[in-house]
């Protein structure tokens, strides 16, 4: 028995016109979860939460989980919000060689196939297949041609497609995955280097889209040519440390009218974090239907907890009877002492980089979130908040949006609210752009 996948409305709806989209949450933060999953239930939608490879695979990744801990970590979440299983849909991001770089294509995707079988296995049904990065012994001074990107591709399908046949068996109501794929894929996290983008020309992405069917074609993976409902473009979005490069409509609209041509693909856009609400709303308008978002909710928990710690030193600095959190002290040293996940993406003079360890809209400060000094440090920052009612004087002075929230009955006046409104914030600028206009009004 073969469950449809809930990703086949959204390319249905806009193939008939209707504007609807969805925004992916790309994390493994717990209360950026949380909150992606409390406003999803108020708007009543499902919700769309996705891994990265680097983040979770079949060794851990940086979290430490492995796909199956991952899934039942968002259904603990799930549970304790009040979130309908069923209403959640998981998707696996840039599963392919990402994390294997440096090894050699027969290592990288011996791995890459056991990563994306897992993924399956565990019940994730969007699965965006990522073989667009050279591999070690990939020739360094010529770009990897689109060919050898599509049949790697159309291998970790196959693997995908078994792995679906095997989770059958023990569960016949699984829901059967659905693809996307694509060449010109945007690295996870943003830009390094501030850069201008090329939005991806026409003949580009149709070329890329002949390609990955025939490579499709010569595994007998016609079925599943069927499920790829999208394509990774450059839409012309991106971000670095300090900039952003807004979506500009006349600049993507040969690309996007392209689309017209395939009935069964959308865009998916990666890196569309701190796109204004507008902007956001036109991407989905002309096709670009799948919004990838990560940082930027990170962004917005890092602000939150930041906040409360301005908060907690205002508060208990005095108090000789309370250990302070030191919050963003310990966060930074935090990065210091490992500075593996920001070096790459960080340059200039030392005051530079110290700003933009705190600051960048890149926001490398995501992966010291599970370190264990971090998490402590972040539980005495909420238990201390959690023993007094935080002064509305304060709340006003570092969240003033969310004080207003309170006095209009809004928003709880509790630490964790709090910087879980943060998050909200930038939800609700996904949920604006993913919902059509004619009904938006009123889902905000």
């Amino acid at each position: 028995m073969f469950v449809k996948n809930p990703m086949l409305d959204i390319v249905k709806k806009q193939k008939n016109g209707i504007k609807k989209g969805i925004y992916s949450a790309c994390t493994a933060n717990e209360y950026v979860i949380e909150a992606v999953l409390e406003r999803a239930l108020k708007a009543k939608e499902p919700a769309l939460i996705e891994a990265t490879a680097n983040q979770v695979n079949q060794f851990g990744g940086y979290t430490g989980m492995k796909p199956k801990d991952y899934v039942n970590f968002i259904l603990e979440i799930a549970k304790k919000v009040g979130f309908p299983k069923e209403k959640i849909i998981l998707g696996g991001d840039h599963l392919g060689p990402l994390t294997w770089i440096e090894e050699n294509a027969s290592e990288a995707m011996k791995k890459s196939k056991e990563l994306i079988r897992e993924y399956v296995l565990a019940g994730f049904t969007k699965i965006h297949i990522d073989t667009s990065m050279k591999v070690a012994d990939d020739k360094k001074s010529e770009v990897l041609d689109t060919a050898v990107i599509a049949e790697r591709g159309a291998v970790l399908c196959e693997v995908a497609e078994e792995a679906y046949k095997e989770l059958l068996q023990s569960f016949p109501d699984a829901i059967e995955p659905v693809y996307v794929v694509g060449s010109e894929v945007p690295i996870p996290g943003g830009a390094q280097e501030e850069e201008s983008i090329q939005v991806t020309k026409v003949e580009d992405f149709e070329a890329t889209v002949e390609t990955f069917k025939n490579a499709f074609y010569n595994l007998s993976l016609h079925e599943a040519w069927k499920k790829v409902i999208g394509v990774v473009v450059q839409p012309g979005v991106e971000f670095g440390n300090e900039s952003v490069h807004e979506y500009n409509r006349e600049a993507a609209r040969e690309l996007t009218r392209a689309l017209s041509k395939y009935d069964n693909i959308l865009f998916e856009g990666h890196s569309t974090d701190y796109q204004t609400a507008d902007s956001l709303k036109r991407m989905v308008e002309d096709g670009i239907a799948i919004l990838k978002v990560g940082p930027a909710l990170t962004f917005a928990l890092r602000e939150g907890l930041f906040a409360l710690s301005y908060m907690e030193n205002e508060l208990f600095k005095y108090d000789a009877d309370v250990e302070i959190s030191n919050f963003i002290e310990v966060l930074d040293k935090a990065m210091i002492k490992n500075p593996s996940n920001w070096r790459k993406h960080y340059h200039g003079a030392g005051s530079k980089i110290k700003y933009a360890r705190k600051y960048s809209y890149s926001d490398r400060s995501r992966y010291y979130f599970p370190t264990e000094e971090v998490i402590y440090a972040q539980n005495i920052l909420i238990k201390n908040m959690k023993s007094v009612e935080i002064p509305l004087t304060l709340i006003n002075q570092f969240m003033p949006i969310q004080y207003n929230k309170i006095r209009n009955g809004l928003l709880r006046n509790d630490p964790e609210e709090l910087i879980k409104d943060l998050v909200v914030n930038c939800i609700d600028e996904y949920i604006y752009a993913s919902t059509p206009s004619e009904v938006s009004k009123q889902v905000i």
